[in-house]
C-alpha cells in the first residue's frame, strides 16, 4: 500500500478538496484507496457523505489505540473507496497524545498491523504541523502538497519542507516528496501566473504540471455529500483532478527521497 500524505500548515488551500477527489479519480481507476480522515473538523468525511451518526470508530479511536484500522473503515458511496471518518474527539488528540509512548508512530504502527487490502491510502490533515501531521508524515511514504497561488505560498512552502527534513533525518528516511500541486489558479489573475513561476523556478519537477482551477462546482460538492467527480463530472476542476491523478500515478513507483531544494529552504 502506497501511503500519501497531504499536508500543508496553511488552510483552505484545497487539501480536503485534492483528498476526495483524488481519492476518487484513483478509485475509477480501479485501485482500491482508503482516505484517513484526520482533520477535527471531518470536512473529508462530510464531503464524502458520511453522517455523523455513522461515525462510531473514527481515526481518533485509531490513533488512541481503541480500534484497528480495518475497525475504523468504512465503505463510501464511490466504488473502492473507503473512508476513516474524523470526529470532532481528535480535536484534544494532540493533547492525549504527549501522554503516550512512541506519540510520533501511533499512526504508523496502526497502519503496519493493518489487515485490509488497500492500493493506496490518501491521509487528509489539518492545517498545521503539529502531533497529527507529524503522525501523518512519520506514517507516510511520500508527501503530496496543495498550494495556493498566493504571494505567501514559498515563504510557508519552505517551513513545511524544513519540517519534512528534520522528519526524513529523525523518524522517517524513505519519505519522499511526490509533488506539488498548484490550486485555486486564476489565469486572470497575473499574480496567480507569478507565483506558478516562482514556485517551478524554485522547486522544478517536483511542481506537477497540472493546475487546480478556481471553480464553482468544487466548491458547491461538498456540500452534496459528493465528491466533484461525481457531482458534475465535467466540470474544469474535475477534469483537472482527473489529470492530476494521471501524473501521480505515473510518479508512484519512484519513492527515492528528494531533499527540499537549497533555496526553498532559505526562504
Amino acid at each position: 500500500m502506497n501511503c500519501i500524505t497531504i499536508a500543508n500548515q496553511k488552510g483552505g488551500v484545497g487539501k480536503t478538496t485534492t483528498a476526495i477527489n483524488l481519492g476518487t479519480a484513483l478509485a475509477a481507476t480501479g485501485m482500491k484507496v482508503l482516505l484517513l480522515d484526520l482533520d477535527p473538523q471531518g470536512n473529508a468525511s462530510t464531503g464524502l457523505g458520511i453522517s455523523r451518526a455513522d461515525r462510531a470508530r473514527s481515526s481518533y479511536d485509531l490513533l488512541v489505540g481503541d480500534a484497528t484500522l480495518d475497525e475504523a473503515t468504512i465503505p463510501t458511496k464511490v466504488p473502492r473507496l473507503d473512508i476513516i471518518p474524523a470526529t470532532v474527539d481528535l480535536s484534544g488528540a494532540e493533547i492525549e497524545l504527549v501522554e503516550f509512548e512512541e506519540r510520533t508512530h501511533r499512526l504508523d504502527k496502526a497502519i503496519r498491523r493493518a489487515e485490509g487490502d488497500w492500493d493506496v491510502m490518501l491521509i487528509d490533515c489539518p492545517p498545521s504541523l503539529g502531533l497529527l501531521t507529524m503522525n501523518a508524515m512519520v506514517a507516510a511514504d511520500s508527501l503530496l502538497v496543495p498550494l495556493q497561488c498566493e504571494f505567501f505560498a514559498l515563504e510557508g512552502l519552505s517551513q513545511l519542507l524544513n519540517t519534512v527534513e528534520r522528519i526524513r533525518t529523525r523518524f522517517n528516511p524513505g519519505l519522499s516528496i511526490l509533488g506539488v500541486a498548484l490550486t485555486m489558479y486564476d489565469r486572470r489573475n497575473r499574480l496567480t501566473e507569478q507565483v506558478s513561476d516562482d514556485v517551478r523556478a524554485v522547486l522544478g519537477r517536483v511542481v506537477f504540471d497540472t493546475v487546480i482551477p478556481r471553480n464553482v462546482r468544487l466548491s458547491e460538492a461538498p456540500s452534496h455529500g459528493l465528491p466533484a467527480l461525481i457531482y458534475d463530472h465535467r466540470c474544469p476542476g474535475s477534469e483537472a483532478y482527473i489529470a492530476l491523478a494521471r501524473e501521480l500515478i505515473a510518479r508512484l513507483p519512484d519513492h527515492a527521497p528528494q531533499p527540499a531544494p537549497r533555496s526553498a529552504r532559505a526562504a
